[in-house]
């Protein structure tokens, strides 16, 4: 095995950062992640309020400074005026990958008509893979079901580390060339 990857976990909250509610999506993202991946893998976390440079400053540390490959925002995804974590993930990205967002929305659909409410993105930022999931923990395991299939893959083609998952929580899809054999 390689060195261990790193990911970043953001939660985006006014009342969190200031201490007056308990995060609870950034430990619902550590959580999936912990059941997920085989490979070794450590999180660094931040927790910052729904400022958008204060959110363009923790992804380009996570990303550029602490060599994160993976860095999963939660919060400040919905239509609310305090709601800019996805202006901030574009602004700091060098290419968004619309497909994130559209799976996401339509795999919550399924489950809640707000849904069609919520902005989440991703993008690329040099070596590392940027999502934005919702704030609420049930949420957060639904859209991470509908789209980390695809994420493993993404982080090899942009260079980052070689993730690796227990297939009986989720299957991640690589072509058959892009494999390591163990």
């Amino acid at each position: 095995m390689g060195e261990k990857a790193r990911i970043g976990i953001v939660t985006v909250s006014d009342r969190a950062s200031r201490g007056e509610y308990e995060d609870l999506g950034g430990p619902a993202i550590r959580e999936w992640l912990e059941r997920a991946l085989t490979s070794p893998w450590e999180a660094v976390a931040r927790l910052v309020p729904d400022e958008q440079a204060q959110v363009e400053t923790a992804l380009r540390e996570l990303s550029d400074d602490e060599g994160c490959g993976l860095v999963v925002t939660t919060g400040g995804t919905g239509p609310a005026p305090r709601d800019i974590t996805p202006e901030a993930t574009e602004a700091v990205c060098d290419k968004l990958l619309d497909g994130f967002g559209e799976q996401m929305r339509a795999v919550s659909l399924k489950i809640v008509p707000t849904a069609i409410l919520s902005r989440q993105i991703a993008g690329i930022r040099g070596r590392s893979l940027i999502i934005n999931l919702p704030g609420k923990p049930s949420a957060i395991a639904d859209c991470l079901d509908g789209v980390f299939p695809a994420v493993p893959y993404c982080i090899d083609l942009i260079e980052g580390p070689y993730l690796e998952t227990d297939e009986s929580v989720i299957k991640a899809f690589r072509p058959k060339h892009a494999k390591k054999s163990g």
